[in-house]
């Protein structure tokens, strides 16, 4: 069984999408399995952004001139 996205790190994530395009792309794949691959999809790259997002922000703590900033739990906005 497949990993849950929000289990996946960020470069498992890119991997199994680009297969996932891949497999789409190629035209193989019935309506049924292509449409569980495309909320798959969906899915991954929420997780994957949120992954950036909470990247993004740990980044601009660590560049922030204040040398005391400690970093915080980020909870994404949802959308």
């Amino acid at each position: 069984m497949a990993k849950k996205p929000e289990n996946l790190t960020f470069e498992e994530s890119l991997s199994e999408l680009e297969r996932i395009v891949s497999d789409l792309e190629q035209g193989d794949v019935s309506l049924d399995d292509a449409l569980k691959q495309f909320e798959r999809g969906i899915k991954l790259v929420r997780n994957s952004q949120g992954k950036l997002e909470q990247a993004q922000q740990k980044v601009a703590i660590l560049m922030q001139e204040d040398e005391n900033a400690s970093l915080t739990s980020f909870a994404p906005e949802e959308k």
